[in-house]
């Protein structure tokens, strides 16, 4: 008989954490600080098997890293689907206790994978988190430059996008180095960038973004990396497949990428040549080289092999 798994749920914020034991109904909160996630791993041990936190953009990084650290079965989850699922219960008032009570009903209902402390992967993924923030914002420059009239204001703005291309550069410095001197990801950056059109950038995205990768089936890593086509049916009515969900940040990456890997990799190229002589889109046939993009090297990571030509 399998066992239940009794779910500490914690609630994230900058300077507190407020969990929810499932099996005991037990509340309590503890401070975001050391000694405070010390006492939270002395509880969890006695109240859960499983401790789900609620992804925070960053605050929960030292609560995960120190239940790992315990050797704590954790699972991260996605705010933005707790708050869905909650007002479908028809809990629509909203503090912190009543947080971990979504996220513990949430964690119940729906399935989810382990976390796995990994340092190595945490700092790449920081990095492309910074990386991808420069980005942002030369392009917001950009775009605000084009409207610029004032002579100095227009220098002002050109000198800033040049400075950011400086970091831009420096990062993308570090995020090499630091893959190159970690040994499993050295090793899974060498497989990846054997695939024709998998360049830095993609190969430290998925990296850093996409640990699960290697480890999931191909229709799993298809719809994480947001790839995989929905249906949009009712009735007799076939709509349109669209995508959507998973992570947009390596749905952008794996855009450019399947561009050049449609040129460089004959593969690919016929794969999408095909497509469109059945008449579909350009862009649809983009999006399904995307989606054979991200299965492929999620392929070669779980075999640990390198491309190799067919």
């Amino acid at each position: 008989m399998t066992e239940t798994v009794k779910i500490l749920a914690i609630d994230v914020s900058k300077d507190r954490l407020d969990c929810y034991a499932a099996a005991s109904g037990e509340e309590f909160d503890v401070e975001n600080s050391p000694a405070g996630r010390s006492e939270l791993v002395r509880r969890c041990r006695k109240l859960a098997t499983q401790a789900v936190v609620e992804a925070t953009g960053g605050y929960e990084r030292a609560t995960v890293a120190d239940l790992c650290d315990a050797g704590i079965s954790v699972r991260l989850v996605d705010p933005r689907r707790v708050r869905l699922f909650a007002r479908a219960s028809g809990l629509w008032a909203k503090n912190d206790r009543l947080d971990a009570r979504a996220i513990a009903a949430f964690a119940s209902a729906v399935p989810g994978q382990e976390r796995r402390s990994d340092p190595a992967q945490e700092v790449l993924a920081e990095l492309m988190r910074y990386r991808r923030q420069l980005i942002a914002a030369q392009v917001s420059l950009a775009n605000q430059a084009r409207t610029l009239g004032d002579k100095e204001l227009q220098r002002l703005t050109k000198r800033r996008i040049e400075m950011l291309k400086l970091q831009i550069i420096r990062i993308d410095v570090r995020i090499e180095q630091h893959i190159s001197s970690a040994q499993g990801l050295a090793e899974k950056a060498r497989i990846l960038l054997s695939i024709p059109g998998v360049g830095p950038v993609l190969c430290a995205a998925l990296l850093g973004q996409v640990p699960e990768l290697g480890q999931l089936g191909r229709r799993e890593i298809a719809s994480l990396a947001g790839v995989a086509p929905r249906d949009n049916d009712s009735g007799k009515r076939r709509g349109p497949r669209s995508i959507y969900g998973g992570r947009p940040e390596i749905r952008t990456i794996l855009y450019m990428a399947a561009l050049t890997a449609a040129r460089r990799n004959p593969g690919l190229a016929a794969f999408r040549d095909r497509l469109i002589k059945a008449g579909k889109k350009p862009k649809v046939a983009i999006v399904a080289v995307m989606r054979k993009l991200v299965v492929l090297a999620n392929a070669l990571l779980r075999d640990n092999r390198t491309f190799a030509p067919a």
